[in-house]
């Protein structure tokens, strides 16, 4: 429960707790289990704090500094924290649906099993953050920086992630159903055995990726850079590759059945027991292309 002294010293206002924390900066303010929804905290210091069950919901915190603050179990459904920074603060099994944390800074943080559906999270610093099992259902994450962030069992269905950086983030297992990431970047990025159908990947650099065992059927990779990805054993049927770069790439024992491969480069690309029947090849480049027991489509379209 909250210590009701540190509630009292709330109720003052922002000014009389920024003054005490000031004085007394060995403090940790405990706040959990409070119920301060709907109030008004912009530019707050809760570094620290304890706000663990706290109800936050509609609350404004925008600019707050929330560094190592854990917020577990909390309901912060709505909540504003545009440009608040919560490096390395906990979130663990917390509700942030629909909250505004765009511009906020959550390097670091631990969001595990958080609820953050329809989340507004352009421009937030995610890098190194752990977002496994979160629900991200239709957040917005557009130009987000997720560099090596944990997103595995994640659930991104539908969201936007147009720009963001995912350069060597973890995927595993992952579900990007009908995601928006065009134009966005996955250097290295491990989506193993991730979910992608019917996403839209136009102009993104998937360069490096584990994209094995993935589910791509339907999925919209046109002009991207998918150079020494390895889609071993990926599900690729109807997969949109038109003019893709899969120089280097291991497609072996992938199945691209009537997917749109229409001048993509296959440049030194290994195909071994990749399944084409039906694949458009019209103008692919393949020097070098290992093609060994690929089971090829109609010479017409070759």
């Amino acid at each position: 429960m909250a210590n009701p002294e540190h509630l009292a010293l709330l109720e003052r206002g922002v000014a009389a707790w920024q003054e005490w924390r000031l004085r007394s900066p060995q403090m940790v303010p405990d706040l959990s289990n409070a119920n301060l929804s709907g109030k008004q905290f912009a530019d707050i210091d809760l570094s620290g704090a304890n706000l663990n069950g706290t109800l936050l919901c509609n609350t404004n915190l925008n600019g707050a500094d929330c560094t190592k603050a854990t917020f577990n179990n909390a309901n912060l459904m709505r909540v504003s924290l545009v440009k608040a920074t919560l490096k390395e603060a906990e979130f663990v099994n917390a509700t942030l649906s629909v909250a505004n944390l765009n511009g906020a800074n959550l390097s670091h943080a631990i969001l595990i099993g958080a609820d953050l559906k329809v989340a507004l999270m352009r421009h937030a610093d995610l890098s190194h953050a752990d977002l496994s099992a979160t629900e991200l259902y239709g957040a917005d994450l557009r130009n987000a920086d997720l560099d090596e962030a944990n997103l595995s069992r994640a659930n991104l269905s539908t969201a936007m992630l147009i720009a963001a950086n995912l350069s060597m983030a973890t995927l595993t297992r992952a579900n990007l159903d009908r995601a928006e990431c065009g134009q966005a970047t996955f250097y290295r990025t491990n989506l193993h055995a991730a979910t992608l159908t019917d996403a839209h990947f136009a102009g993104a650099l998937l360069l490096g990726a584990d994209l094995s065992h993935a589910n791509l059927s339907g999925v919209n990779f046109s002009w991207s850079n998918l150079s020494r990805a390895n889609l071993a054993k990926a599900d690729g049927r109807k997969a949109n590759l038109r003019g893709a770069n899969l120089s280097r790439a291991n497609l072996s024992h992938a199945n691209l059945t009537e997917a749109n491969l229409r001048g993509a480069n296959l440049s030194e690309a290994i195909l071994t027991d990749t399944e084409l029947v039906g694949a458009d090849l019209i103008d692919v480049k393949g020097d070098r292309t290992q093609f060994n027991s690929a089971t090829m489509p109609n010479s017409s379209r070759y």
